[in-house]
């Protein structure tokens, strides 16, 4: 049988939120649409965060009830705070992204309050789950750590700390832990140290990547997490993304390569690559002055590729 493997769609919030256009709450709406029609199920959608800091999810609300109301594909979105959770919460979202870090430093810049203050806010986040799924359906935390495989203010992490970051996130309440690498400090054998460690010691929590491509080893990354056992996977389409808070970082992994790298390994993505090309078309026409990358949509599959 085809092993699979998942992979999120993360362009409406971490692409979007590092570009300064604005995109039509209309034309997210479609994003997401020919996104599920061409095989993604899962879809980060928005942010919840004040709109003084991140003016293009201004319509964060509408965009998120319009993906929970649709049941086709899992609705994710990333809420600093308790308040951003509880606004995705009353807006139906089915998956919660919580980020903490690996780095005190990093925390500050990004979150602006310390590592253990971001856990006291995921547990407080989980409560708040809880006392809504006594009503309703129980939403999934995801705890993001951000700076896993380096820091832009403190260089080389340890990884007994994010090994540390993610045990405490799972005290904390999240049901699932995504390493990310963001400042595209990341190599290889770093990689699948790192989570081969996470897997044994924690064989019971979902574990994700996320990878930043900002020096040309995204897919990399993604195939020694891969090896490592990994098969659950962000990225965003034509590379679109980076941190505003981790200076030089630039974008994701792009989904089109990275569905093509897995199809032609053997795994099962259920991702269509040419609709997916279709729908990466559609995103260039959307945002005519945003510059994309990634190599699938410019070479084309080669000859003889065929999805199973």
């Amino acid at each position: 049988m085809t092993e699979s493997v998942a992979i999120r769609e993360v362009g409406l919030r971490d692409g979007l939120q590092s570009i300064a256009t604005f995109m039509s709450t209309g034309d997210k709406k479609e994003w997401i649409a020919r996104s599920v029609a061409a095989g993604l199920s899962e879809i980060e959608v928005c942010s919840f965060v004040p709109e003084k800091y991140l003016p293009q999810f201004s319509d964060a609300a509408e965009v998120a009830a319009y993906a929970g109301l649709r049941r086709d594909f899992v609705a994710v979105a990333l809420v600093p705070n308790v308040r951003g959770a509880q606004r995705a919460l009353e807006s139906g979202i089915d998956k919660l992204v919580c980020i903490t870090s690996a780095t005190e430093s990093f925390s500050r810049a990004n979150l602006r309050r310390s590592k253990a203050e971001s856990l006291a806010e995921i547990e407080e986040i989980a409560r708040l789950r809880d006392r809504a799924a006594a009503s309703g359906p129980r939403v999934i935390i995801q705890a993001g750590i951000s700076v896993c495989f380096g820091c832009p203010f403190e260089g080389k992490v340890d990884d007994d700390d994010v090994c540390t970051a993610a045990h405490a996130a799972v005290g904390a309440g999240a049901d699932e832990i995504s390493l990310a690498d963001t400042s595209g400090y990341g190599e290889p054998r770093q990689v699948g140290r790192i989570f081969r460690r996470l897997m044994c010691e924690m064989p019971q929590v979902p574990l994700a990547a996320h990878f930043h491509d900002t020096r040309g080893l995204g897919l990399a990354n993604v195939l020694a997490a891969l090896q490592a056992g990994v098969r659950s996977f962000d990225a965003s389409l034509g590379g679109l993304g980076g941190c505003p808070n981790s200076p030089g970082a630039t974008g994701n992994v792009a989904t089109e390569d990275l569905v093509f790298m897995l199809e032609a390994m053997g795994f099962e993505t259920g991702i269509d690559l040419e609709q997916l090309l279709g729908v990466r078309r559609f995103l260039t026409a959307a945002l005519p002055d945003v510059a994309m990358s990634g190599h699938i949509a410019a070479a084309g599959p080669p000859k003889g590729f065929m999805q199973r």
